[in-house]
C-alpha cells in the first residue's frame, strides 16, 4: 500500500489552518500544522521528509519566504505553495524566484488550493518516475549529471545547485543544442501556473551561468539565442 502523502501547513490564522487541515485531510493526506515560522522551520528540518508545503508569508518568527528558501536549499525536492494576503506582483515574483511552485493570494478558494496541491504532487511523482526510468548519467561537455543521485559536476568539480537549478540544468542536458523559449522552460521545469513570470527563468539562467561558466559575462555553454531563448552546448564554441 502506498504511504499517504505528508503535507506541512505553516499558517498563523487558526481558522484558515483548520479549514486547510480539514480539506487536505479529506483528500487522504497526513497533515501537520505549525502556527508560527519558528515551529514551521523546526518541523521542516526535523520531522521530514515532507511531500508538500503550504506556507503563509506573514508569520510570527521567521516568515514563509525564509522557510521556502531553506526548503529549496535541501537536497530533496518538495512542492511548495505560498499563500498570502499580499497579492502584489512583487510578492508573487519573490516567492517564485525563491523556488515556490505556486502562489495563491488570500482570500482563496479552498477547493482550488487542494486541486493545486494534488496537481503538484502528481507532477513531482511524474518527475521522480521519469528520473528512475532515465537514470543514466548525462555528460555534456564538461558537465556531468546523475539524475538519481541528483548530483552534478563541472569539469570534475562538484556543483552546489538548488533543486530548481538542478532540474533546469538536467532539462537542458537531456536536450542539448535545442533552443527553448522562456515560456517553454517555465512549462517544462516549473509546471503550470507561471504564465507571465518569464523573468524567473532569467534569474535561474544567470545563477547557473555563475556556477558553470568560466566567465559568466561571456558564456560558452548556456547560450542565449537572441529572440528565441536559450540552449546548452558542449562549450567548445558559440557566442552568448
Amino acid at each position: 500500500m502506498t504511504a499517504a502523502k505528508r503535507v506541512l501547513i505553516v499558517e498563523d490564522d487558526p481558522h484558515i489552518a483548520d479549514l486547510l487541515r480539514l480539506h487536505l485531510g479529506d483528500e487522504g493526506y497526513v497533515v501537520q500544522h505549525a502556527a508560527d515560522g519558528d515551529a514551521g522551520m523546526r518541523l521542516l528540518e526535523q520531522e521530514g521528509p515532507w511531500d508538500a508545503l503550504v506556507l503563509d508569508v506573514m508569520l510570527p518568527g521567521v516568515d514563509g519566504l525564509q522557510i521556502c528558501r531553506r526548503a529549496r536549499a535541501m537536497a530533496r525536492y518538495v512542492p511548495i505553495i505560498i499563500i498570502s494576503a499580499r497579492g502584489s506582483e512583487t510578492q508573487r515574483i519573490v516567492g517564485l524566484e525563491l523556488g515556490a511552485d505556486d502562489y495563491l493570494a488570500k482570500p482563496f478558494s479552498l477547493p482550488e488550493l487542494v486541486a493545486r496541491v494534488r496537481a503538484l504532487l502528481r507532477r513531482a511523482e511524474a518527475m521522480a518516475q521519469s528520473a528512475r526510468m532515465d537514470a543514466g548519467a548525462i555528460t555534456v561537455g564538461g558537465l556531468h549529471l546523475d539524475p538519481l543521485a541528483r548530483t552534478a559536476s563541472n569539469d570534475g568539480q562538484e556543483l552546489e545547485l538548488t533543486p530548481r537549478e538542478f532540474d533546469l540544468l538536467l532539462f537542458f542536458a537531456r536536450n542539448p543544442d535545442q533552443v527553448f523559449a522562456r515560456a517553454e522552460l517555465l512549462d517544462q521545469v516549473w509546471g503550470y501556473g507561471h504564465d507571465g513570470y518569464e523573468h524567473t527563468v532569467n534569474t535561474h539562467i544567470n545563477r547557473l551561468r555563475n556556477k558553470i561558466e568560466a566567465d559568466p559575462a561571456t558564456p560558452r555553454r548556456l547560450l542565449t539565442v537572441w529572440g528565441r531563448g536559450y540552449k546548452l552546448v558542449d562549450g567548445t564554441g558559440g557566442t552568448a
